[in-house]
């Protein structure tokens, strides 16, 4: 009878702990891995493609990918549809060169919102 107390106990102790290590999995938001064009990078304009890889499933339909200008003016840019699940891809178009900024609004396959910006440099094609 002991023993199998005993055993029960530390099955209990391994299920919590297992729980433990599973939990910031469960929990993780999306994080930008890798982004087109690069931050602090530079971008043959006027045309620049875009595209933002994160590390879950993004809700593409919830989520928002906003050009800044070089004099601060805002531009909404429409997210492709045919992307992967974790990626969110766009096109700007008519861009003079100089300092811009992305702007993005994820909504993460756990339900959280993540934001963030990525600085780049418009070139001359």
């Amino acid at each position: 009878m002991r023993l199998s107390l005993r055993f029960f106990a530390v099955l209990c102790l391994c299920l919590v702990i297992v729980g433990l290590l599973l939990l910031p999995i469960a929990g993780a938001h999306a994080i930008l891995l890798e982004s087109s064009p690069a931050l602090n990078g530079l971008a043959a304009g006027p045309e620049v493609p875009i595209k933002l890889r994160f590390n879950v499933r993004i809700d593409a339909m919830r989520s928002r990918l906003t050009l800044v200008g070089p004099d601060g003016s805002t531009q909404a840019l429409e997210i492709a549809k045919e992307a992967a699940a974790e990626t969110l891809t766009s096109q700007a178009k008519g861009l003079a060169p100089g300092q811009y900024r992305i702007r993005w609004q994820v909504l993460a396959s756990d339900g959280h919102l993540t934001r963030g910006e990525i600085p780049f440099t418009v070139t001359k094609s």
